[in-house]
């Protein structure tokens, strides 16, 4: 089972001027529900993501990159969402069995409502298995 704390998070792109951020969020709700799909429709077809250990380019391999994280991922924990015209920014705690106190950010660049590049920032080894002794 899937746990999600929003908080405030929720009403952002109710109130928010911004184009980038409300296309973040939506991309963001869905990945974080489990609908993949939904996610993905966010996403332009030539995405760029720059993520710890390896540059992901193109929508297949940024869904198989996103859906290997959903096999691990438990819940959310959201912290903070910026936006303006072309960004936003996505800070968070994304749950695993390994951990629940890890953040992550995302920064997006949005052009005509597709996430063209996505820079991924967490800590690898915080979400890694814990070592066999």
């Amino acid at each position: 089972m899937k746990s999600t704390q929003r908080e405030g998070i929720d009403m952002i792109d109710e109130i928010s001027p911004s184009p980038a951020l409300r296309t973040a969020l939506a991309y963001h709700r869905a990945w974080t529900s489990g609908d993949l799909d939904a996610a993905i429709a966010y996403v332009a077809a030539d995405i760029f993501c720059r993520a710890p250990g390896e540059d992901i380019k193109g929508k297949d391999a940024y869904r198989e990159y996103l859906g290997g994280f959903l096999q691990v991922f438990t819940g959310l924990t959201d912290v903070a969402a910026l936006g303006d015209g072309e960004r936003a920014l996505l800070f968070y705690y994304p749950h695993t069995a390994t951990t629940s106190t890890a953040p992550a950010a995302e920064h997006f660049t949005v052009r005509e409502g597709q996430i063209v590049e996505s820079l991924l920032i967490f800590d690898r080894l915080s979400y890694a298995p814990p070592q066999q002794q």
